[in-house]
């Protein structure tokens, strides 16, 4: 499969390329903002490509047929800088999706991006930028994915996980992370699904089944 990683530079991009690129021989375009961060990506088995979200990225497309979408301002940024990113940079990228006729599209969300008035004060202009995001993907007739973990840390994989159904319990590494949109990729039981995830019990691997 030819996959095309958005936010590649990122720390669960970089967990993602690798996963996908070394372990289950993917070709991967990882799209950077940055000629230096060509050289990392390059270690990690990608084909990275120069693209600004800001910017025309329809080249980023050719021959790719899944997009995974793990770009994020993060939390603490200007509002202006996050809608540019986390809103208007994801609904450009299902925009060119379905243009190009790359059906399937993984998009890394947010826990409380279904409900952001319910967030911390500091987070709701996020919140909401990655609940537009999510709205229009579910909206777009493409085969989607919504992960949306819950808080994230650097800490290694465990390869389990579990469902938030109410307040979370636990935080999900990076790792984690990555390694459930590499299973769920291929996995036809995950489309048109959003899933809220932190570490849990379930090997990521039975998940789906």
């Amino acid at each position: 499969m030819n996959v095309l990683v958005i936010g590649a530079n990122g720390k669960i991009g970089r967990h993602l390329v690798e996963k996908l690129a070394m372990e289950k021989g993917f070709f991967v375009r990882a799209m950077v903002r940055k000629a230096e961060q060509v050289s990392e990506l390059e270690k990690l088995g990608a084909k990275p490509i120069i693209a600004d979200l800001t910017k025309d990225f329809n080249y980023a497309y050719d021959e790719i047929e899944a997009v995974i979408f793990t770009a994020g301002s993060g939390g603490h940024t200007p509002a202006s800088d996050t809608i540019k990113i986390d809103q208007d940079g994801a609904i450009k990228a299902i925009n060119i999706a379905k243009e190009k006729g790359v059906r399937r599209f993984i998009i890394v969300s947010s826990y409380g991006a279904d409900n952001p008035e319910n967030g911390p004060e500091s987070l709701v202009h996020y919140l909401k930028a990655k609940q537009a995001a999510d709205e229009e993907l579910k909206r777009s007739g493409l085969d989607y994915t919504i992960v949306r973990p819950v808080g994230l840390s650097d800490e290694p994989a465990t390869g389990k996980v579990a469902d938030v159904s109410g307040k979370p319990t636990n935080s999900i590494p990076r790792a984690d992370v990555a390694n459930f949109i590499s299973e769920a990729l291929t996995e036809k039981s995950s489309f048109y699904k959003t899933y809220t995830i932190e570490s849990g019990e379930t090997p990521i691997k039975q998940f789906f089944d």
